[in-house]
C-alpha cells in the first residue's frame, strides 16, 4: 500500500468483517494493541478499520466512529494516500449512519483525492451508498454506474455485491420491482459463491423488503426470518429488520403489531445511535399510529421525523414525512383543515423526488376530497394521472384507485358503472386475501375494503332494493371464513412448537400453584406464540373460496325458516329478511341504544358465574338475572319486534354485525322456544346448510380441574352407544385432536379461555395443556356438530369487515356445520345438567338449534344461575338439520 507494509493478519481481519464480525472484532482488537506497541501505523490503521466496521454491526456507532477516527490518524502517520482514503471512506459511511450527513459527504469527497483504479471505484460505490441514504437517488445511481465496471474487472466481489444490493433497495423505493429482483439475484449469487455470510443476511433483508412491496406475505416473512437468523448467528445487530417487519405487518392490517414493532425500532436505533435510520422508524410510528386511530401521536411522530430528515439534508424523505403529517391533519377534525391544493402540492413534491406510489396516493386522496366538495372537474384532472395504478402497483393502492374511480363515475351520474368499479376494487383485495396462509392475516386484510363496501352499501340503501343491500352487506362480512386454506396435513415444525407451548403453559400453572413468580416462563410462552404466528404466516398461501349464494338460493335452502341479516351504516341499523322468495329491507333504530344495552351483559354474566360460598346464590344472582332480563327485553324491542311480521313464529337464522355478535339471543323474548342459528354471514350459513351429511361416531372429552366435567362427560357418552370417552390422563391434546378428526359429534367440557389479545391462541384446557385454534389446522375436517361446555366457547373477536377470530370461528372455518357454546363465563355446575339434556335431544335426532331451544325453554323458570347459563348458549352456524350418528 504505497510502499507501506500492512500485516497480513490485519488484512484478513478486514475481510472477515463481512463473514463473521465477532471474530473480526476480536482479531482486530488484538492487532491494534500489538501494532501500536510496535509503531506499525499501517497495520494499526487497517486493524482499527476492521474493528470499527465490526463495531457497526455489533455495538453502537459511537464506538465505530472512535475506532475509524483512530484508523484515519494512524493512516496519516504512514503518509499513504491510499490508506488515508480507505480509512476516510469507512469513516464517512459510519458518519452517515449516525446522521452526520454534511460531515459524511465532506469526508467521502476527501477520500476520493488522488485515488485511481479499484480504490477510486470503492470510494465511488461508498459515496453512492451515502447519497442513496440521503435520498439523492439519481446521483447515487451515477456513482454506482461509474464504479461497477472497475470493481468487476478487478474481481472485487465484496464491493460488487454491495452495489447490487444497494441498487436493489433504490429500485424498490422507486417501485421498480423487476430491476430490484434482478439486482438481488446477482447479489445473492456473489455472496454464496464467495462466502460473504454477513452480506448475505443483508441481501435476505432486502429480499424481504422486495416481497413486502409486492404484497407476498409468506415470502416476506420467510426472508425476514432468514435475515434475522443470519444477523444473530454472526453476532450482528438486526435492527433494520424491524423496519421491514413493521411495514409488512402494517400492509396486511396487523396495525397493533406493526406499531409495537416500529416503536421497538425507534428504541433500538436510539440506543445504538443509528441516527440515519431513526427518522425512518419515527415515520413508521406515525403511519401505524394513524392507522390505529391515534392522529395526535401520529402527527407528533411525523413532525419529529420531518425535523430529523431536514437536519440530515434528506429532502426526498422530508417530502414523504410532510405528506404523512398532512394525512394526520386530515384525520384531526379539530386541527387545521387540509385543502385539495395542499394535497395536490404534496403529490407534485413527491413526484419530483421519485416517490411515485405515495404521489399517486396523494392524488387519490385529493380527488376524493374534491368530489366530496362537489368539484368534479378538479377531481377528473387529478384522477387522469392515476388510471394506470388500478392495473398495477401495491394491492391496497389499486383498491383505493378503484374506489376513487367509483367516486368519479358517481359524480358523472353513473351509479351502475360506479358499482362495477367498487366490485373490481373488492375483487383485487379478495384475490390477494386468498393467497394469504394465516387466518389472522386474512381477517385483518378485510379492513382495506371498508371504504369500498361503505360506498356500495350507501348506494344500495339509497336504491331501497333489499337484494342489492344484501349483496353489499355480504361483500363486507366474514370473507376470510369462506377461504379454506390448502395445507399439507402434517406440519412437524408447527406440531413441535405447539408441544413446547403446552409444556410452557403447564410449567406456568405449576409455578403459580406453588406460589412462585413465573416471569421467565411467561417470556418463553410469548416467544413461542410469536414463533407459531410467524411460522404459520410464512407458509405458502393457497385457499379455496366458497362462492356467495344468491338471495333465491338462500331462500330455497331456508325451507320454513327466516334469515335476518343486520346491516349497520353510519350509526343507522337495518335488517334484511329472507323468507322463501320474499326479501325485505326494514329500517331499525340507531345503534347507540343497542351498544348501551350490551355494555351491561358481561357484568351480569360474570356475577352469575362467580362462586361465592359465603353468600346464598339467590342473594347475588337475583339482581344480575334481572339485569339480563331487562336488557333482553329492550334488545328484543329494538331488533326483533319491528320484524315480527317477517319472522312470524318461524325458525330463525340470524346474521349479526359488529357488537351484535355478542347478544345472548336465547335470552330475547322473541327467541323463546324458537330454534335460532347465528351465522357470521349468509354465505357461510348456506355453505354449512347445504353441505353433505357426514355420519360418524361421537367423541366426548373432559379437561382437568373441573369437578363436574368427568361426570358430565361420562353421562353424555353414555347416551351414545360406542362413544369414545377421553378423561383424566387420556384427555391429551393429541388424543382429542385425533378423535376430532374422525367423528360427527364432539363434546368437550373444559376450562375455556378467550384471548382478545391474540384470538388464535384462545383455547380449551386439556390435561397436557391448551388446545388452541392453531391445533385445528391439522384436522382433516372438524366434526359436524361441536358442543363446547367451556367459558367463552362461542366467543369470537370481531375485527374490521365483521371478520371473526376465536375457537368457535376456527371450528366453523374448518368445516363444522354447527357449534353450541356459551358467550361469556358460565357456572360449570349449572352447565353440566344443560349439556346432558341437550345431548338427549341430539341423540333423538333433534337438530342442534331446536335441541338448544327446547333446553332453554325447559329452564326458563329455573334458578337464576341455570337460566343465565342456558341464555348464554348460542348455536352458531347452521343448526336446523339433524346430524346422523353411527356407533363407533
Amino acid at each position: 500500500m504505497d510502499g507501506c507494509q500492512v500485516g497480513e493478519d490485519a488484512v484478513l481481519a478486514l475481510k472477515l468483517v463481512d463473514v463473521d464480525p465477532r471474530r473480526a472484532w476480536k482479531q482486530a482488537w488484538e492487532l491494534m494493541s500489538r501494532s501500536r506497541l510496535d509503531r506499525d501505523h499501517a497495520t494499526a490503521s487497517v486493524a482499527a478499520r476492521a474493528a470499527g466496521l465490526a463495531a457497526l454491526h455489533m455495538t453502537n456507532l459511537d464506538t465505530a466512529v472512535e475506532l475509524l477516527t483512530q484508523a484515519v490518524a494512524s493512516a496519516r502517520r504512514t503518509h499513504s494516500a491510499r490508506l488515508v482514503s480507505e480509512a476516510l471512506m469507512s469513516l464517512a459511511f459510519i458518519l452517515m449512519r449516525r446522521g452526520n450527513t454534511r460531515r459524511a459527504l465532506r469526508t467521502i469527497d476527501a477520500a476520493l483525492t488522488d485515488l485511481t483504479g479499484v480504490d477510486r471505484a470503492r470510494v465511488l460505490a461508498q459515496r453512492g451508498a451515502i447519497r442513496q441514504q440521503l435520498g439523492h437517488l439519481d446521483e447515487a445511481l451515477a456513482d454506482y454506474r461509474a464504479a461497477m465496471p472497475t470493481l468487476r474487472r478487478e474481481q472485487d466481489w465484496t464491493w460488487v455485491q454491495r452495489v447490487h444490493s444497494n441498487r436493489s433497495v433504490l429500485y424498490i423505493y422507486r417501485s421498480q420491482l423487476g430491476p430490484a429482483a434482478v439486482e438481488l439475484q446477482s447479489a445473492e449469487a456473489v455472496c454464496r459463491r464467495y462466502g460473504l455470510h454477513l452480506q448475505l443476511a443483508f441481501v435476505y433483508d432486502n429480499l424481504a423488503f422486495l416481497h413486502v412491496r409486492r404484497g407476498d406475505v409468506p415470502a416476506a416473512l420467510h426472508w425476514l426470518d432468514a435475515a434475522e437468523q443470519g444477523h444473530t448467528s454472526l453476532g450482528a445487530q438486526a435492527g433494520a429488520v424491524l423496519l421491514d417487519r413493521s411495514e409488512l405487518l402494517m400492509s396486511v392490517g396487523l396495525v397493533a403489531e406493526a406499531r409495537a414493532t416500529a416503536v421497538r425500532a425507534v428504541e433500538e436505533f436510539t440506543r445504538l445511535r443509528r441516527q440515519i435510520l431513526l427518522p425512518q422508524a419515527q415515520l413508521l410510528v406515525a403511519e401505524t399510529a394513524l392507522l390505529d386511530g391515534d392522529a395526535t401521536a401520529a402527527r407528533t411522530a411525523a413532525e419529529a421525523a420531518i425535523r430529523a430528515f431536514r437536519a440530515q439534508q434528506r429532502p426526498e424523505w422530508v417530502a414523504l414525512a410532510r405528506y404523512t403529517a398532512l394525512r394526520c391533519r386530515l384525520r384531526d377534525a379539530c386541527g387545521e383543515p387540509v385543502t385539495v391544493p395542499d394535497l395536490a402540492r404534496a403529490a407534485t413534491a413527491l413526484d419530483s423526488v421519485g416517490w411515485t406510489v405515495p404521489a399517486m396516493d396523494a392524488r387519490l386522496v385529493a380527488a376524493r376530497l374534491a368530489l366530496e366538495q362537489g368539484d368534479a372537474r378538479r377531481a377528473e384532472s387529478l384522477l387522469r394521472r392515476t388510471g394506470a395504478v388500478r392495473r398495477r402497483g401495491p394491492v391496497e393502492l389499486r383498491a383505493r384507485a378503484w374506489h376513487a374511480e367509483a367516486l368519479r363515475r358517481l359524480a358523472q351520474g353513473s351509479r351502475r358503472s360506479a358499482a362495477t368499479a367498487l366490485h373490481a376494487g373488492i375483487r383485487v383485495l379478495e384475490d390477494y386475501q386468498a393467497t394469504l396462509p394465516a387466518a389472522d392475516v386474512r381477517s385483518t386484510v378485510s379492513g382495506h375494503r371498508a371504504d369500498l363496501v361503505e360506498l356500495g352499501l350507501r348506494l344500495a340503501l339509497r336504491s331501497g332494493r333489499p337484494r342489492r343491500v344484501l349483496v353489499w352487506a355480504e361483500r363486507g362480512r366474514a370473507t376470510a371464513l369462506l377461504m379454506q386454506p390448502l395445507r399439507p396435513p402434517d406440519d412437524p415444525v408447527l406440531a413441535q412448537l405447539l408441544v413446547e407451548l403446552r409444556a410452557a403453559v403447564a410449567q406456568i400453572e405449576a409455578a403459580r400453584t406453588a406460589g412462585r413468580t413465573p416471569d421467565g416462563l411467561i417470556s418463553r410462552q410469548s416467544g413461542l406464540e410469536r414463533a407459531i404466528r410467524d411460522h404459520v404466516r410464512a407458509l405458502p398461501g393457497a385457499t379455496v373460496t366458497a362462492r356467495r349464494p344468491t338471495a333465491d338460493e338462500i331462500g330455497s335452502a331456508l325451507g320454513d325458516a327466516v334469515l335476518v341479516e343486520y346491516v349497520e351504516h353510519r350509526d343507522a341499523l337495518f335488517a334484511v329478511t329472507i323468507a322463501g322468495s320474499r326479501v325485505r329491507l326494514t329500517p331499525l333504530r340507531p345503534t347507540a341504544g343497542v351498544h348501551a344495552l350490551l355494555s351491561h351483559v358481561p357484568f351480569a354474566l360474570r356475577r352469575l358465574a362467580r362462586r361465592n360460598p359465603g353468600r346464598p346464590a339467590d342473594a347475588r344472582a337475583g339482581a344480575a338475572m334481572q339485569l339480563l332480563d331487562d336488557a333482553g327485553t329492550r334488545l328484543d324491542d329494538l331488533l326483533l319486534q319491528p320484524l315480527r311480521q317477517q319472522i312470524d313464529g318461524r325458525p330463525m337464522v340470524i346474521v349479526p354485525t359488529g357488537p351484535l355478535q355478542s347478544i345472548l339471543w336465547g335470552g330475547l323474548p322473541s327467541c323463546a322456544g324458537r330454534p335460532v342459528s347465528v351465522a357470521p354471514s349468509a354465505a357461510l350459513w348456506y355453505q354449512a346448510a347445504t353441505a353433505d351429511a357426514r355420519p360418524g361416531h361421537v367423541v366426548v372429552a373432559a379437561g382437568p380441574e373441573l369437578p363436574e366435567a368427568p361426570v358430565e362427560a361420562a353421562a353424555v357418552a353414555a347416551l351414545y352407544p360406542g362413544a369414545r370417552l377421553l378423561t383424566g390422563a387420556g384427555a391429551t391434546v393429541g388424543a382429542v385432536k385425533a378423535a376430532l378428526g374422525d367423528c360427527s359429534v364432539a363434546h368437550v367440557a373444559a376450562h375455556g379461555r378467550f384471548r382478545s389479545d391474540n384470538p388464535l391462541f384462545s383455547s380449551l384446557r386439556l390435561v397436557d395443556g391448551p388446545l388452541t385454534v392453531y391445533d385445528l389446522d391439522s384436522l382433516p375436517r372438524a366434526p359436524a356438530v361441536v358442543v363446547l361446555a367451556a367459558c367463552d366457547g362461542g366467543t369470537s373477536l370481531v375485527s374490521a369487515g365483521d371478520e371473526l377470530l376465536g375457537l368457535a370461528a376456527g371450528f366453523l372455518a374448518h368445516g363444522a356445520t354447527a357449534l353450541v357454546g356459551p358467550l361469556g363465563p358460565v357456572c360449570d355446575g349449572a352447565m353440566a345438567d344443560l349439556m346432558i339434556e341437550l345431548h338427549k335431544e341430539l341423540r333423538a335426532g333433534t337438530p342442534p338449534a331446536t335441541a338448544l331451544a327446547r333446553v332453554q325453554d325447559a329452564v326458563s323458570q329455573g334458578p337464576p344461575a341455570m337460566r343465565a347459563a342456558a341464555a348464554s348458549l348460542v348455536c352458531l352456524g347452521a343448526g336446523h338439520a339433524a346430524v346422523p350418528v353411527r356407533a363407533a
